[in-house]
């Protein structure tokens, strides 16, 4: 099924548009749209990546395919058909081109066509069902082909800086869990001691009470 769809110009990853319902089923779902975020920023670096491409990523594939300067990407389970991904965005590149292709140049505000949402959705619904006749006619046309759309690793399109990134991350984890458990190493010791001389404490102390009461008596 589709899960996440979102446009973005490539020249500076500004996002334009997005799936306002997607995710809601989607397990860590905000996880998956700063990785989509990323790979925005990665484009908007002009690092030459295909037009067309499959990035894999956990338990989805997110499919892209890039028309002038934007982006239009959509996150689908692994067993989603890779054509009807595409066609899906193609029916979004068309009518977000035709409706929208003279404002996007000059849009200057993160998701300045939100409003494209409504289409998203509507057209969304006509590809989430693979077993429709709709949808077995599509899979079933030869005038779109997708073997030879590439298909990489999400780390891998991300590049080093990003698996830096999540190495600075882990290190900085692993850190302030080491101050934790020096906490509580401090915390057991210090329990420990007290259980220790707790005893003999309470002993002296009694000790040294009947002393005060004796020689108080005689």
């Amino acid at each position: 099924m589709v899960k996440l769809t979102m446009i973005a110009r490539v020249t500076d990853g500004l996002p334009l548009a997005e799936g306002l319902d997607d995710g809601r089923d989607v397990k860590d779902a905000e996880f998956y749209k700063q990785q989509v975020k990323a790979l925005f920023k990665n484009l908007s670096k002009g690092q030459n990546e295909p037009s067309r491409m499959s990035v894999e990523t956990g338990p989805y594939y997110f499919h892209y395919i890039i028309e002038g300067r934007v982006c239009y990407l959509t996150m689908c389970d692994r067993s989603y058909p890779k054509k009807l991904a595409f066609q899906y965005l193609e029916d979004l590149k068309n009518e977000f081109g035709r409706v929208n292709g003279a404002q996007i140049e000059t849009a200057a505000r993160p998701y300045a066509f939100i409003k494209f949402d409504t289409f998203i959705q509507k057209t969304k619904k006509l590809y989430q069902d693979t077993r429709t006749q709709r949808n077995i006619s599509k899979l079933n046309d030869e005038l779109y082909e997708v073997h030879q759309i590439m298909t990489r690793n999400v780390q891998e399109v991300l590049g080093v800086g990003e698996k830096l990134d999540q190495v600075s991350e882990m290190s900085s984890r692993l850190t302030s869990e080491s101050r934790i458990y020096a906490d509580k190493a401090r915390d057991l010791n210090r329990q420990a001691l007290i259980r220790k001389w707790a005893p003999v404490a309470i002993v002296l102390g009694v000790v040294f009470l009947l002393f005060w009461v004796k020689s108080k008596i005689w």
